[in-house]
């Protein structure tokens, strides 16, 4: 497999054969194509492994950064990994920390298995400078921390992996566990297939597309997604849409080439498993080619991705809604308000307002954590000033604003179109002791209004009369 690069490079247009820089790569796609390949081989810490939050929201590897890790006890509990990032600016080193990592145990061997984590990531980074991984665990489930860590001569690794092979095979139970030690011991399953071919290639060119989607092989990838039933493709994108980095999208891209008949649940997944591990650039390809792609396509599928990325990815969900029409927020859930509400985040819930989202069953909600204590009762203000997105008969967005004393806000909701005198009638029932200084505060607005109606037809009506 090859080493994940701090650095762009592609072809040159004036030499095919020679590569040119081509920009430092985003740090959050630099993390997850990491996890993804420690988590291949089983060595992903078992209670966390967390990118740093300065490195979110698209910020990139500064350029000529390396990488280092350390690895010690905690000072209460576990064993953690930090891993950091190194690079001069001006000629002073800056060190900072990009992901830290922990396990639940704490014992010898516990340590043991964080130093070859750390290995796995230093050799991802800089090479193996072996044919093989050195180290594999034996012995026991992958929660057991009674293992033993071994070292291995070339033959012997030899006739474990043929042994592997074959189990895989013949126990679906232990794929998973099979798989990640392979990957450990000759850093590809797709390559070993390859090479030593015999009993791996009764595997079905499914299973060897799906593994070299995992190993991240393109080319092996091409030839066996190439000969997969017609049946399995959806299923196939789903998996290549949840590979991490360049490789992944372009497996993904070969899969929706030409394709205008995906069923629109599997594009869903598809889409979904492309925000799980924050490939925003994956993510919004796909936002582009889905009303082509598939013809049963829902009008809130747009709203509902927003809001699906909103809760790990916010930056995915924001860049999401930017590109959206006024059409495609219109169908959005109502809900998106309330996520953006909890952010206190006003650009995003001014884009969702002027673009035509509905308030729905999220209004009360969303205004009551807007007007809340006072603080953000200014966001309400400026978003109703923009459209009326509340339903004129959704008296307990009304009630939410009274019971939190907004009342510039219950305002600008009576200018709106919600009649007060039914909102009284609906509040008889409902509890509002306390608030009588913003009830009487409407009732006299309520009245201004009013008599400004009335006055109306006999303008209207009024001017000179000829006699």
């Amino acid at each position: 497999m090859d080493i994940i690069e701090l650095e762009r490079w592609k072809p040159s247009e004036a030499n095919p054969h020679k590569l040119e820089y081509a920009g430092q790569p985003v740090a959050q796609e630099v993390f997850e194509e990491l996890k993804h390949r420690l988590e291949g081989m089983g060595y992903l810490p078992d209670e966390y492994f967390l990118l740093d939050d300065h490195w979110k929201d698209g910020r990139e590897i500064p350029k000529d950064a390396d990488i280092f890790c350390t690895t010690d006890y905690g000072a209460s509990e576990g064993v953690y990994l930090d891993v950091y990032l190194k690079w001069y600016e001006e000629g002073k080193p800056i060190t900072r920390s990009f992901i830290t990592g922990k396990t639940l145990g704490e014992n010898g061997n516990d340590l043991d298995r964080m130093f070859l984590t750390a290995s796995a990531i230093t050799k991802a980074f800089h090479g193996d400078h072996a044919t093989h991984a050195r180290y594999m665990k034996i012995g026991g489930v992958e929660e057991d921390t009674g293992g033993s860590v071994v070292h291995l001569s070339q033959q012997e690794q030899k006739v474990i992996i043929e042994a592997l092979v074959e189990q895989r095979e013949r126990q679906e139970q232990a794929m998973g566990q099979t798989e990640q030690l392979l990957r450990r011991m000759t850093g590809s399953i797709t390559e070993y297939v390859n090479t030593v071919g015999m009993r791996p290639l009764r595997m079905s060119d499914f299973d060897k597309a799906v593994l070299a989607i995992q190993d991240g092989e393109l080319e092996a990838f091409k030839k066996y997604a190439a000969r997969i039933p017609y049946q399995q493709e959806e299923t196939l994108l789903v998996e290549a849409a949840g590979r991490p980095g360049a490789v992944g999208r372009k497996m993904t891209e070969l899969l929706m080439r030409d394709r205008c008949n995906i069923d629109y649940a599997a594009y869903c997944n598809a889409c979904k498993r492309a925000i799980d591990i924050n490939d925003p650039e994956k993510v919004l390809s796909m936002m582009v080619r889905a009303q082509a792609s598939v013809p049963q396509l829902e009008p809130s599928f747009f709203g509902e991705m927003a809001s699906y990325a909103h809760s790990d990815h916010r930056f995915i969900a924001k860049e999401i809604i930017k590109r959206c029409g006024e059409e495609q927020i219109a169908a959005a859930p109502s809900f998106l308000l309330e996520q953006f509400a909890m952010d206190k985040d006003f650009r995003t819930l001014s884009a969702l307002v002027e673009k035509g989202i509905s308030g729905g069953g999220s209004s009360a909600r969303t205004l009551h954590m807007l007007t809340y204590e006072g603080r953000d009762s200014w966001i309400a203000e400026e978003l109703l000033e923009k459209r009326m997105w509340v339903d004129a008969n959704d008296y307990s967005a009304l009630h939410a604003c009274v019971q939190n004393d907004a009342v510039e806000v219950c305002r600008l909701l009576l200018d709106g179109g919600m009649d007060f005198d039914q909102y009284r009638q609906w509040a008889q029932t409902r509890p509002c002791a306390g608030h009588e200084e913003t009830l009487q505060a409407l009732a006299d607005h309520w009245s201004e209004m009013q008599a400004e109606v009335e006055q109306a037809p006999a303008q209207e009506n009024g001017g000179m009369t000829l006699g």
